[in-house]
């Protein structure tokens, strides 16, 4: 029996929209869920908060699962859009899913490993216990790009990858000595420092191309709700630019710190230099998606992603249309 994510409140949206399905003015009620709690999901919750959706007549209900559960969600058909990263998008298509990118919000791996104090340096990791996240997910991929950086094997060297899900249940069990170190998200792995845990690398100073969190369908949702795909895709790129805008800092601060759950004006400067970081053209990064690729073939995680293109893994299509009618910046 397939587990079911979003059951209850697609329950309550169908009771919600009952009574109005015949009113064509009402906006279209459904879930859209996301994989990651971070800087680069502020577009996601700025087009919801400035009214970006419902100027295209629709009313998402915005929900946060983890990214591998958000994937299998839509896989299933419980829900047709999210944002998660080009990783789970392959998975799904390697495993003979439906599923394509048509937006990019993060085009680098922006990821940080964090140790106990104790640790002053990868070496320092031998024998030790390193909380990755999901099995395949972006923060899973990061701490292997990032261990091969620090020049370290996970199996010579007695390294215990632990797959603790979310951002916070990592640092949660780093902060209690469950494990020795996590891969994180700049926001997070602030909180941790802050205690006077140590940044052992930032893999965004690394450069490394990458494809992570991006507007997902799939292409036979796509192509029997061309135009609501498209308005979903319409209002997060207007939230890119808003959030992009500086005279629009103060908003995106308020934004980020009540869906972060954020007080500490650091922590929110942290979060904000990832929103300066977005794309200004949202559009999938293809070295990033042929990078994905290759890290996962190159890290053991998904052998079969060899056998793909960036084609199978996003669509340019909305993009394009952008482009040619000059919604969306050009460079």
């Amino acid at each position: 029996m397939k587990k079911s994510f979003l059951l209850p409140l697609l329950v309550c949206l169908a009771v919600s929209t009952a009574g109005t399905s015949h009113a064509g003015e009402a906006p279209a009620k459904f879930p859209l869920v996301y994989g990651a709690m971070s800087g680069n999901t502020v577009p996601l919750w700025l087009a919801k908060e400035q009214g970006f959706f419902r100027k295209y007549g629709l009313d998402p209900q915005l929900i946060f699962i983890i990214a591998g559960r958000a994937a299998q969600a839509m896989l299933s058909g419980e829900t047709n859009v999210g944002v998660i990263g080009a990783t789970h998008v392959t998975n799904v298509v390697t495993s003979g899913g439906d599923m394509t990118m048509l937006l990019g919000l993060e085009t680098r791996l922006d990821y940080f490993l964090v140790a106990h104090p104790s640790i002053q340096s990868g070496e320092g990791l031998k024998g030790k216990k390193v909380a990755i996240g999901t099995p395949s997910g972006t923060a899973s991929l990061a701490a292997y790009v990032g261990l091969d950086y620090l020049g370290l094997v996970p199996r010579r060297d007695n390294i215990t990858l632990m797959g603790v899900g979310t951002p916070t249940d990592r640092l949660a069990a780093l902060l209690a000595g469950g494990v020795d170190a996590i891969s994180v998200s700049p926001e997070v792995a602030q909180v941790a420092t802050n205690q006077g845990y140590r940044v052992l690398l930032d893999l965004a100073k690394e450069n490394v191309p990458f494809q992570s969190a991006g507007l997902v369908t799939s292409r036979k949702f796509m192509r029997s709700n061309p135009q609501l795909v498209e308005n979903v895709a319409r209002a997060i790129v207007e939230g890119v630019a808003f959030a992009r805008n500086p005279a629009n800092k103060k908003i995106v601060l308020q934004s980020l710190a009540k869906n972060l759950r954020l007080d500490k004006p650091d922590i929110l400067e942290k979060s904000y230099q990832r929103v300066d970081g977005l794309p200004r053209k949202p559009c999938p990064n293809l070295p990033g998606v042929a990078s994905v690729l290759k890290l996962l073939v190159q890290h053991g995680v998904n052998p079969k992603a060899a056998q793909l293109k960036t084609d199978d893994i996003v669509d340019m299509s909305l993009c394009k249309k952008f482009d040619e009618t000059g919604f969306m910046p050009s460079q």
